[in-house]
């Protein structure tokens, strides 16, 4: 059996589509899935599967239509995929300053032409990021309400949810914790 992580895109955002972790917890036990925890309330879930990892995402998608009445997309990776993530990381959060935070991209889908023109157009000196293969990097180095490159990030559409290093860092000992 595979332990997986699943990052549920946009609920418990500003009072809109809200999903209890408890009934999400359930939800996902529902369909076949063990050891399901989840960690905070934007939707996080560590479990273990037996299904393929092709076949977990429509499997999520759908539980969580049908139960809470909610389109969102999830983007899933295994726990030696997220392992991965993190060692891959190019910025050092050992270093980061105050106000200072690195923030993960993860797609559900390659990054688009036109979403990376939406990115480098939004560059400026202050902050950065990475494109790896499935995520994108970001290195804030002031607030993300101040930053011209979060505000593109959030021009690219419903094909990522972000997560910030500590959230990362969590569900990789979450996912750590039930492999073993």
């Amino acid at each position: 059996m595979a332990v997986y992580i699943a990052l549920i895109r946009g609920i418990n955002v500003g009072g809109h589509n809200k999903v209890p972790m408890a009934e999400l917890r359930d939800a996902y036990e529902k369909i076949g899935l063990r050891q399901v925890k989840t960690y905070i309330q934007s939707g996080n879930a560590v479990f273990e599967s037996e299904q393929p990892e092709a076949q977990l995402r429509p499997l999520l998608e759908k539980a969580i239509s049908d139960r809470f009445g909610i389109s969102a997309s999830v983007a899933i990776r295994s726990a030696a995929q997220w392992e991965n993530v993190i060692a891959s990381c190019p910025y050092d959060a050992r270093t980061l300053l105050e106000k200072q935070t690195i923030q993960i991209a993860f797609l559900t889908e390659p990054l688009s032409e036109k979403a990376a023109n939406i990115l480098e157009a939004s560059k400026d000196e202050r902050d950065e990021y990475a494109v790896a293969e499935s995520e994108i990097y970001f290195l804030f180095r002031q607030s993300m309400l101040d930053s011209k490159l979060a505000n593109g990030m959030q021009k690219v559409g419903r094909s990522m949810t972000v997560r910030n290093w500590n959230t990362v860092v969590k569900l990789a000992e979450l996912s750590r914790a039930i492999a073993n």
